[in-house]
């Protein structure tokens, strides 16, 4: 092993998480220190080495064809490093930490946490809202709940709900709504940040290419369904979102039509890992919680569409 004498452990770190990241500001947050820090640590690391690693684009940082074997060996290595400090550390079994979106966890999540305490009361929850990336193999967090294709690398990836959409808006504002047309007449609050658009919901209920009358855009869809509970508009949402002011009255959601995005909601775990008594146990309890909330809402099946798929409004999360 002396030859790890000849390169900093931090400088092997950089060049592994910007070769798995793609971007020095990718890998700076991950590894919590600024640009400038990761850009020294590469440059030292390749003088070190005797050799560039990465080609400079204005897209970021690209392994070239002599390094990027090398680099997903560097990552196995640091997974396999992870998993020994995991272990030697003998993880508190009475904490399990989640990560989730900040959406997920104050729209859906914090409602239920006393049940969850009644069900498991020897585990207590750590709530580690983010959207950043997230690898439960290389790190403390437990489990992930994220919305995407389940497609990510190098983690578990488990359905737990497909992602349906469709309008919500206060009782005052459905009250002249006839037809799914009656809606275009409707101003409309958007969220920008959402990976799917109006179009999705539209073709499904026979209006392909109508527009929507936007009066306020929003970068965060809690923001925006705060919008619609206060009737600034209509809202194109989804069941963990809206299910909550869907159940105490504050929203209805016009005709019962909802339209399949092609997301879903995933549960997202470490690779390679026994499952921990833990893990299982929330899982459990998320599924049930899901079933319940669903069925309160009517959801539990049809009536649900499945149109053309239209143009991605964004990325969906990742772990």
């Amino acid at each position: 092993m002396k030859n790890l004498n000849l390169v900093h452990l931090n400088g092997l770190k950089a060049l592994e998480a910007v070769g798995r990241l793609g971007s020095l500001q990718a890998a700076a947050d991950e590894l919590g220190v600024s640009l400038g820090a990761v850009s020294q640590q590469v440059i030292k690391a390749e003088n070190q080495l005797g050799r560039s690693l990465f080609q400079r684009t204005p897209r970021g940082m690209v392994a070239t064809e002599f390094s990027a074997p090398l680099l997903q060996r560097l990552t196995t290595g640091f997974q396999i490093l992870s998993e020994v400090v995991g272990r030697a550390q003998a993880r508190d079994d009475s904490m399990l930490t989640i990560s989730v979106a900040p959406v997920f966890a104050a729209r859906w999540l914090v409602h239920r946490l006393d049940r969850f305490a009644e069900r498991c009361p020897g585990i207590r929850l750590r709530i580690d809202a983010t959207t950043a990336l997230v690898n439960p193999g290389m790190g403390d967090v437990d489990i992930c709940i994220r919305v995407g294709r389940g497609n990510w690398p190098e983690v578990n990836a488990e359905l737990l709900l497909e992602q349906e959409v469709f309008p919500v808006c206060t009782p005052a504002l459905a009250a002249g709504l006839k037809t799914p047309a009656d809606l275009l007449a409707l101003p409309a609050v958007i969220d920008d940040h959402a990976m799917f658009s109006w179009a999705v919901w539209l073709e499904a209920a026979g209006l392909p290419g109508a527009g929507i009358n936007t009066r306020h855009v929003f970068n965060d869809a809690s923001l925006c369904l705060d919008a619609a509970v206060a009737g600034q508009g209509v809202m194109l949402a989804w069941q963990t979102l809206a299910g909550y002011p869907l159940e105490t009255g504050s929203l209805v959601a016009p005709f019962g039509l909802r339209a399949k995005t092609g997301y879903g909601h995933y549960f997202i775990t470490a690779a390679g890992e026994r499952e921990p008594a833990k893990v299982s146990r929330f899982k459990t309890w998320v599924r049930e919680e899901i079933a319940l909330s669903m069925e309160k809402l009517g959801f539990d099946g049809p009536p649900a569409a499945n149109p053309t798929k239209p143009p991605r409004r964004g990325s969906p999360s990742s772990p």
